[in-house]
């Protein structure tokens, strides 16, 4: 029976979930984007301290590493090494785009593709079937009208996540589902559990964060 630490910094909501035998105990949420760095260890500490535990309880901790906002996967992913390296156990690395999957994979459609926003018409974008098996790989996209037509044309697609109002703008189609819900750290637990369990844990020291595209800074 794993006791699992959730953290999720890579969207504008920012969450930490606390798990055991993938069942949550408690979760704390941040919906301030600017604050992710100062919010995290404060929201980890009382997160334990409501159902009486410590870090030295923690069996592993699991930890979305992208895409998503560049800074808040480096406060995520820090913090989660950071940790794992003090307490000496397992770091577990998912998804960002799989974890939003999963949270409505039980939902009425064939097709499921989250969305993040990303620079003007784009978005960084993945497809899943019913099985969450892998239809389009994790990937950035400048969204266009014809961009989805050929999935489209083999059923319904739920589009989800904080990108859906760039697609649903331009994509007009029966077989088009919206729902710009936020996913949480708690979507994360089922994921994280059956890696623990398979023991499929992520490299601690050489896991880097899963930008999609480099980060660009204009020159001043």
């Amino acid at each position: 029976m794993a006791t699992i630490l959730n953290i999720d910094t890579a969207i504008s909501s920012a969450s930490v979930c606390l798990s055991r035998n993938a069942q949550v105990l408690r979760l704390a949420l941040n919906t301030s984007e600017q604050d992710h760095a100062s919010w995290l260890h404060g929201a980890i500490k009382n997160v334990l301290a409501e159902v009486e535990l410590t870090t030295k309880d923690l069996d592993a901790i699991g930890v979305t590493t992208g895409p998503g906002s560049y800074t808040g996967l480096r406060v995520g992913l820090s913090a989660a090494k950071g940790m794992c390296f003090a307490l000496n156990i397992p770091m577990i690395s998912l998804n960002t785009l799989e974890v939003m999957g999963h949270a409505v994979k039980n939902e009425g459609a064939d097709f499921f593709c989250p969305l993040i926003d990303a620079r003007r018409m784009e978005v960084f974008m993945a497809v899943y079937n019913k099985n969450m098996d892998v239809i389009i790989s994790p990937c950035a996209m400048i969204v266009e009208e014809n961009s989805f037509d050929a999935l489209l044309s083999l059923g319904k697609i739920l589009f989800i996540g904080n990108g859906t109002e760039k697609v649903k703008k331009i994509v007009s189609h029966p077989n088009a589902m919206y729902k710009n819900s936020v996913t949480t750290a708690a979507e994360m637990v089922g994921l994280s559990e059956n890696k623990f369990v398979e023991k499929k844990f992520a490299n601690t020291a050489y896991t880097e964060p899963f930008y999609i595209k480099e980060f660009y800074s204009p020159a001043r």
